[in-house]
């Protein structure tokens, strides 16, 4: 666990369930801010049709300005579908990330694809982006449940995790789209997807729809996942779910590690800087706790 890697996606997730539309130059301050703290991957956007989700609109803009800069974390980006990679692909965005849906219902909702097409669609994506010189995420969405169907099988998102394998993808995370996730659930497929393939670099992609969200995450890290996708302030949730939650929030689960003498790398007064002018610029309260009460000071007093 004191190697944990923290994939910041607020840009991206958090922003993206939003009404209003953030200003460019407002997002690439709070990139630039998050991706100089300290967390290893910032993920920017989503190159998704502008009028379909406005709040993404600007992805390409974003990542044609960040690119021309140095930043101490990696860039990430998701895409959907074969134009959202080639455009990806032509503004050099350095972590693609990609996946499928294990409900049927929620990935004809977020993709206009089933299942099993979509499966087979984002393996070519990915071994493409990869031949590219790009590196890739792929993952399961709804891996532990949907809020269209319920409970989804353990043995089709396995499925799915065993298709990706089996084409040599190994940097998977297992999101949890409709916040069902439970931590004994967690902690099993984690070590499930471990035990078909030993050298998986697993992420967890976990929201807080039900409570559960930071008991999860931990019994992910517990179980043997390599990193936490995190939004700042806990904003964000799939706008194509019953349901649309938070994340965890990423100065949440920082302030965690830190007080366990873990992740002190990161600037964790940076983040809820962040945290802060993000909820001040929605004009409302987030979901997260560390920006609104601080930190826990690390010394005693005598």
């Amino acid at each position: 666990m004191s190697l944990i890697r923290i994939h910041e996606v607020g840009p991206r997730d958090g922003l993206q369930a939003e009404q209003a539309v953030v200003p460019t130059e407002k997002k690439l301050d709070w990139i630039r801010r998050v991706a100089g703290s300290g967390v290893d991957i910032v993920q920017v956007g989503s190159f998704v049709r502008g009028d379909k989700l406005p709040q993404m609109g600007d992805t390409d803009e974003l990542f044609r300005i960040l690119m021309k800069e140095s930043h101490r974390a990696v860039l990430s980006g998701l895409v959907l579908n074969e134009k959202g990679l080639e455009r990806a692909l032509e503004v050099g965005v350095p972590l693609v990330c990609m996946g499928v849906s294990a409900s049927e219902t929620h990935s004809r909702k977020n993709t206009g694809m089933g299942t099993e097409e979509a499966t087979g669609r984002i393996i070519a994506m990915a071994l493409e982006a990869e031949s590219s010189g790009r590196h890739v995420q792929v993952s399961v969405q709804s891996a532990f449940g949907c809020g269209f169907e319920g409970a989804i099988s353990e043995d089709r998102v396995m499925s799915i995790v065993v298709a990706y394998l089996e084409a040599g993808l190994t940097n998977i995370s297992l999101a949890d789209t409709a916040g069902h996730a439970y931590p004994e659930q967690v902690r099993r497929y984690v070590r499930k997807v471990l035990e078909l393939e030993s050298g998986t670099e697993i992420t967890a992609h976990i929201h807080n729809t039900y409570g559960l969200g930071m008991a999860s995450v931990y019994a992910a890290m517990e179980a043997g996942a390599m990193a936490i996708e995190t939004s700042f302030g806990g904003l964000g949730g799939c706008p194509f779910t019953r349901m649309a939650a938070g994340n965890v929030a990423t100065e949440d689960l920082v302030h965690g590690l830190q007080r366990a003498g873990m992740r002190r790398d990161i600037d964790l007064d940076a983040l809820i800087a962040v945290s802060r002018e993000v909820a001040g610029h929605m004009g409302r309260e987030l979901p997260g706790s560390v920006y609104r009460t601080g930190p826990i000071p690390d010394k005693v007093k005598a």
